[in-house]
């Protein structure tokens, strides 16, 4: 770094910080910004430091929210009696463009995984089992993702839930609509097969 001017050396390694981001593309990006005029970078720096100011969580489903409860959270049109399950806000919002699904959501924050020091306690688990004492919850869907941990957290959950005497369903995984099964891996497959229905 003892090319770059100080500024321009602390903002490459601010960039290179966020996932996804190389060292390459950070500098891409920091000699953008210094190229940027100052009032498109002055909105830039306010719209990270507004985000980071006024978005919390929802009290009701962990999601991220400038208001609380979120827009979901207070529609009276949404059913209560289900609550779809995932991992993270941008799970919840692919869920959302499905327009699928219209009950209500829990965002886990993580999944439980052993190998990264994350257990039940460092994700929502026990924000979602203070939902379930209210009795107008009749299903929990488990929409983790098909990794080992989104497996695990699955199981974990579905323990918890089903001595309740709540149904507890879990996402079909499979083969994608479009999709070649000469493409496919083994546990794709296999997990097709599994989650086969009568048409």
């Amino acid at each position: 770094m003892d090319f770059y001017a100080l500024p321009i050396a602390n903002l490459i390694e601010q960039f290179s910080k966020l996932p996804g981001i190389g060292r390459k593309t950070a500098q891409r990006l920091a000699f953008y910004v210094l190229e940027m005029d100052e009032i498109d970078s002055d909105k830039l720096a306010n719209a990270i430091i507004d985000a980071k100011e006024k978005i919390k969580l929802c009290s009701v489903c962990c999601d991220l929210t400038d208001d609380d409860p979120c827009h979901l959270c207070k529609d009276e049109t949404r059913d209560k009696s289900m609550i779809c399950v995932v991992e993270g806000a941008k799970d919840k919002i692919a869920m959302e463009r499905s327009r699928e699904f219209k009950g209500q959501y829990h965002i886990l924050h993580g999944v439980i995984s052993p190998m990264d020091n994350i257990g039940p306690a460092d994700i929502k688990v026990r924000e979602l089992l203070n939902r379930l004492d209210n009795d107008d919850v009749k299903e929990v869907i488990i929409a983790t993702n098909p990794t080992v941990e989104g497996e695990a957290t699955a199981l974990y959950l579905s323990k918890l839930i089903k001595p309740l005497g709540i149904k507890v369903t879990r996402i079909a995984h499979g083969i994608p609509v479009g999709g070649d099964l000469e493409f496919f891996d083994e546990v794709t497959l296999a997990k097709a097969m599994d989650n086969r229905r009568e048409i």
